[in-house]
Order: C-alpha cells, then sequence, then structure tokens
C-alpha cells in the first residue's frame, strides 16, 4: 500500500485554508490552535482503531497519539516550535504508519491525506514563528 497522491493532494490544499482562515481571523493568535490540531490529527488513528473493534490497534495508536500529545503540550507551554516539530514528525509518522500498523482501520488513502495536512501545517506554523506573527514562547 503506497501513498495516495491525491490524498496529499487534498491534505494540502486543507491545509493551505486552514492556515489562511487562521490568519484571516485571527484565530491563530490564540497559542492553542496550532497544539489543538496537532492533538486531534494524532487521535485520528485511535478512532479509526477504535471503529475497527481492534482493541490492540487501539492501544497501540493511543500510545502513539499520547507520544504526539505531548509535543502538542511541551509546544503549548514552552515553545511552538514543539508543535512543529511534532506536526512535521507525524507527517513521517503518516508514511511509514501502513507498514508497521497495517490493519488498524485507516482507509487506504488517509497516510497520504495526513502527510499533505501534517508538513503544510507544519511549514505554515514555523513561518508564522519565523517571522515573528505568532509568539514563540509564552508571554
Amino acid at each position: 500500500m503506497g501513498i495516495s497522491i491525491t490524498g496529499v493532494a487534498i491534505g494540502v490544499i486543507l491545509a493551505v485554508s486552514v492556515g489562511l482562515l487562521g490568519r484571516l481571523t485571527g484565530m491563530d493568535r490564540d497559542r492553542a490552535a496550532y497544539p489543538v490540531i496537532l492533538i486531534i490529527i494524532a487521535f485520528y488513528y485511535v478512532l479509526f482503531a477504535a471503529i475497527s473493534e481492534s482493541q490492540p490497534s487501539f492501544i497501540k495508536e493511543l500510545a502513539i497519539a499520547t507520544i504526539f500529545s505531548v509535543f502538542a503540550l511541551t509546544g503549548f507551554l514552552y515553545s511552538l516550535w514543539f508543535v512543529v516539530l511534532g506536526l512535521a514528525a507525524h507527517g513521517l509518522f503518516d508514511v511509514f504508519h501502513p507498514h508497521f500498523l497495517a490493519g488498524t482501520g485507516a482507509p487506504s488513502w488517509w497516510p497520504g491525506f495526513c502527510l499533505g495536512i501534517d508538513l503544510v501545517l507544519a511549514a505554515i506554523l514555523g513561518w508564522l514563528l519565523h517571522s515573528g506573527q505568532i509568539e514563540t514562547n509564552p508571554t
């Protein structure tokens, strides 16, 4: 099972849309915006495992989602660069997910979609932090 190019394209389009809406509405000024997005993204695999009713998959996915949640919480509390790192790492995780956690209930197109949205959101947040449009550390 490979990465769906269509899934990646849709993920990229949605990530750009989320980034633009965050900027245009000012919602991304809240330090919690991108950490919450990372937590939600990480827990989708837990949702898929729950839907598939596979307890072993559910436990594995929950453990992995918890790791990404730690990146989100650390980023929120100390530096949003941890969220950039967490989003980028989750994007890379999506590439390998079907190979080492197959049969966990995720649709075949999901890893590509998630790869696209994760990496673009990481790039958007990184650019916002680097350009000073969002404060890196809590005040």
